[in-house]
């Protein structure tokens, strides 16, 4: 059950992603095409006001197509007319014509357009010749027409393509929130819960000293500590021997002493703090000041990537729905926690200077709009490639760490 509810969470991002790109390219008028959750082929699909809203196959993310990304070339005719002209060669004529007008005058390839079309109609030609013909006849419709991405004002583009990261950042922001008004949002000096184990096979030092979930800690070392200093005073041990001052069942005892173990560079005795929850606006302040937080810290592990070093910090979708499950098992505090911290990594990837991604179309738009001219299809092409493959190689380096951790 942990998994079905953690894959549900990981789609429930994506949906958030594309909702992002989705709305803000209708606001903007730049009115998408298609809405996918995963990838063709899809399961079930359906058409409302010209626009297609399917569920794919492939469950690995999903996509919104606007319509006109790129202007369109003499190539994309030749892509998708050639299987029509090799069954009906008397097509060619349309075809050159088509080629023709997209080399210079759009608007007289609007005509050539319509008029291949007609002459398609007319003609005997394979199912297959035919299906790519008129989905290259739509998709060069959608590329001449006014509410095309390529045509559309600098800002626009930004828009459409920024609103998809945009959306997750800010549900981020919004599980944050929540969960500083509610568990949060500061430390009492009350016990939430004791850890079995820190390290596998020795009971964790909470556990050995037995303290209980609903023990206040009043002191450390027979000096009094205040909620938010118990971690610091712990974490600043150094290993040394602790005695701990708390109130259980209304009655002042003593217990220890223990040493904190040393757990990913800091001494901890394994238990959690419950938490009082904030008032809205501070519960804010605080979420985009935590959302900045570990922003920072993300984008310093990519950058340790360029170097060589934080292989081992990458996962894969196998990872994450690995660690979304576990937090699910920890409870529902815990499962938000990692579900906002798996949006914001997944605004954050896309914000990547690379094509594909999102990251390399706000590059491109920006570069465009700073030189008044578009960027030849040829360079997106390579471009492409290059950011396709590089994170391809992501995907396979974070899936052998995930497979290292599972054997």
């Amino acid at each position: 059950m942990s998994i079905f509810i953690a894959i549900l969470g990981l789609a429930f991002l994506i949906i958030v992603h594309e909702c992002g790109h989705f709305f803000a390219s209708l606001a903007v008028g730049l009115r998408p095409r298609r809405f996918y959750i995963g990838f063709p082929p899809a399961i079930a699909k359906t058409t409302r006001n010209g626009i297609e809203y399917a569920l794919g196959a492939i469950p690995l993310g999903g996509f919104v197509t606007i319509p006109g990304m790129h202007r369109p070339i003499p190539h994309d005719a030749e892509r998708r007319f050639s299987h029509a002209v090799e069954d009906a060669p008397t097509l060619g004529g349309s075809v050159d014509r088509v080629k023709r007008a997209l080399e210079g005058d759009l608007v007289a390839a609007q005509g050539a357009v319509d008029e291949f079309d007609e002459a398609l109609a007319t003609h005997t030609v394979s199912p297959a010749a035919r299906a790519s013909a008129e989905k290259g006849v739509t998709e060069l419709r959608d590329a001449l027409g006014p509410d095309a991405y390529w045509k559309a004002p600098t800002w626009k583009r930004l828009v459409a393509i920024g609103a998809g990261p945009a959306a997750n950042i800010l549900l981020t922001i919004v599980l944050f929130t929540f969960l500083f008004m509610t568990v949060a949002g500061q430390a009492t000096r009350a016990i939430a819960s004791v850890a079995p184990e820190l390290q596998a096979g020795t009971p964790s030092p909470a556990q050995a000293i037995g303290l209980q979930a609903g023990d206040r800690i009043v002191a450390i070392n027979a000096r009094p500590v205040q909620a938010d200093e118990i971690a610091q005073t712990i974490g600043d041990s150094g290993g040394k021997a602790l005695t701990l001052t708390i109130v259980r069942n209304g009655e002042e005892q003593k217990v220890g002493p223990v040493s904190a173990q040393l757990v990913d560079g800091r001494y901890r005795l394994g238990f959690s703090l419950d938490g009082e929850g904030l008032g809205f606006i501070p519960a804010v302040g605080r979420a985009v000041e935590v959302t900045g937080i570990v922003s920072k810290e993300i984008v310093k592990s990519l950058g340790r990537l360029l170097t060589g070093e934080g292989r081992d910090e990458v996962s894969s979708p196998i990872g994450i729905t690995r660690a979304s499950s576990d937090a699910v098992e920890r409870g529902a505090d815990s499962y938000l926690w990692v579900l906002g911290l798996i949006s914001l990594s997944l605004a954050l990837l896309n914000l990547l200077p690379l094509l594909p991604l999102d990251g390399g179309h706000i590059l491109f738009t920006l570069v465009e709009g700073a030189r008044g001219r578009f960027v030849r299809r040829e360079i997106y092409e390579r471009v492409s490639m290059v950011g396709l493959a590089l994170v391809l190689l992501l995907f396979f380096v974070g899936l052998s760490n995930d497979i290292g951790k599972l054997s």
